[in-house]
C-alpha cells in the first residue's frame, strides 16, 4: 500500500483521516506536534494537515487534474509538514519549525522509496514538499526570477501553487488578514510563473550551457546564448552505495579515467565511517590534474548531498569543464544486499546517514543529468 491508495477520488472525493492515522506512524506523529498560534490557530500539525487535505479534495482545480497528477499533489499536501515533529522547537517564546521543508523532502523520499513509488512520481512529490513555502514569499524576494526558474527545474510550479493554496487555506490565523495575505501571494506566484514561462514546464534556455551559466552566475540574462567554451567533460556519479555506479562506469564509460573515492580510501587504508578529509583532498588533487590537462574523466562517489555536488561542480566549472551528472538507483533490498557482498562493505550506519542527506540531482545544477533506475 502507498499513500496514493488514500487519495480522494470521484465520485465522492472522501478522505478517511482516521485510516491514515492508523496506517502511518508519521501521520499520527503530526498530532503531537504543536504550532505557533499566530499562523496556526487551528491546532497541531495533524489538525492543519487534515484541513489542508480536505481543502484540496474539495478544490475544483484538484478534481480537474488527471489521476497521476492528483496522486502527486495529494501526497505532497499530506506530507508537506512531515518533518515538523523533528524540527519544531521554541525560540524566544515562539514555536518555530525552521528547516522542515528541506528535511521533509528527504524524509518523504525514504518513505516513498520503501513503498515502491515510481521514481518520477516520487521526485515530483519531493520537489513540491521541498519548495511548498516558496509561493508564500517569492514575490517579495529580490531574486524572485532566478528562484522561480530554479524551482521550475525541480517541481511543477502549477502543482506547487495548488499545494501552497491548500496549505494556506487549511489553517486559521490569529489575524484573518495574515491568511488572506498568504493566499494572495500564492495567486501572485502563479501569475508570476505564468508570465515568466515556467508555470507548467521548466524554464527553457537557449542551450544547456546557457542554463548552466545562468544558475552558476549572478550576472546572466536567461535569454543570452552563452558561448560554449568547455574544454572537457566531467561525469559526476551520484547514488547510494550498491546502487550500480561502478557497473554504469564499466558499461558506459570504460575508457575514461576514474577518480574513485572508494579506491582512494582503500589505498590510504581509511575506514568509510572515519573522517574523509584526506580522501576528498586526494580526490580533488587527482581531479585537478585531469582538469589542467583538459582530460575528460569520471568522479565516482555517492554525491547525494546537494552542497557536496555544488562544491565539486564549482571546481569543475572553474576549469571550463562541462558537467554531466549520472544518478543511479536501486531498491533498498538490492543495495543493502550488494553492499554486504562487497569486499569492503560500507557500514550500515553510514548508509543510514547518507539516506538522511539524500537529494536527487536536477538540471538546475549541471549541463546534463541522466537518471538510471535498476
Amino acid at each position: 500500500m502507498t499513500v496514493f491508495d488514500h487519495c480522494p477520488r470521484p465520485p465522492h472525493w472522501g478522505l478517511d483521516w482516521d485510516q491514515l492515522r492508523r496506517a502511518y506512524g508519521w501521520v499520527e506523529d503530526l498530532h503531537s506536534c504543536p504550532q505557533d498560534a499566530l499562523f496556526h490557530a487551528e491546532g497541531d500539525v495533524g489538525v492543519h494537515t487534515e484541513m489542508a487535505c480536505r481543502a484540496l479534495a474539495a478544490s475544483p482545480e484538484f478534481r480537474g487534474l488527471g489521476e497521476r497528477e492528483r496522486h502527486i499533489v495529494f501526497a505532497a499536501v499530506l506530507m508537506h509538514d512531515i518533518a515538523k515533529p523533528s524540527c519544531t522547537k521554541e525560540e524566544g517564546g515562539r514555536i518555530t519549525s525552521r528547516g522542515h521543508s528541506g528535511r521533509g523532502d528527504t524524509m518523504a523520499r525514504k518513505i516513498l522509496w520503501r513503498q515502491g513509488v515510481r521514481f518520477g512520481e516520487r521526485e515530483a512529490i519531493c520537489g513540491l514538499i521541498r519548495h511548498h513555502q516558496v509561493p508564500f514569499f517569492l514575490v517579495d524576494r529580490d531574486d524572485s526570477r532566478k528562484l522561480a526558474y530554479r524551482v521550475s527545474h525541480i517541481a511543477c510550479c502549477d502543482h506547487l501553487a495548488l499545494v501552497a493554496w491548500a496549505d494556506g487555506y487549511g489553517r486559521r490565523c490569529a489575524d484573518d488578514a495574515d491568511q488572506q495575505r498568504i493566499l494572495d501571494n500564492v495567486a501572485l506566484f502563479r501569475e508570476y510563473c505564468d508570465e515568466h514561462e515556467c508555470l507548467t514546464q521548466p524554464r527553457q534556455f537557449p542551450s544547456d550551457h546557457s542554463r548552466f551559466q545562468y544558475f552558476q552566475r549572478d550576472d546572466r540574462d536567461p535569454n543570452y546564448h552563452a558561448h560554449d567554451d568547455t574544454r572537457c567533460e566531467v561525469t559526476l556519479m551520484s547514488g547510494l552505495p550498491g546502487a550500480g555506479k561502478d557497473h554504469w562506469i564499466r558499461s558506459y564509460a570504460p575508457a575514461l579515467p576514474v577518480v574513485s573515492l572508494d579506491a582512494i580510501r582503500a589505498e590510504l587504508g581509511i575506514d568509510p565511517a572515519a573522517p574523509q578529509g584526506r580522501v576528498i583532498d586526494e580526490g580533488r588533487q587527482r581531479a585537478k590534474q585531469h582538469l589542467r590537462q583538459q582530460t575528460s574523466f569520471v568522479w565516482n562517489a555517492t554525491n547525494l548531498s546537494r552542497p557536496i555536488r555544488e562544491q565539486l561542480i564549482t571546481l569543475f566549472a572553474s576549469y571550463n569543464a562541462r558537467v554531466r551528472v549520472v544518478y543511479v538507483e536501486a531498491a533498498e533490498a538490492v543495495i543493502r544486499d550488494r553492499n554486504r557482498q562487497r569486499k569492503s562493505p560500507v557500514p550500515e550506519r553510514v548508509i543510514d546517514r547518507l539516506l538522511d542527506r539524500w537529494t536527487i540531482p536536477t538540471t538546475a545544477e549541471a549541463h546534463a543529468v541522466e537518471i538510471y533506475i535498476d
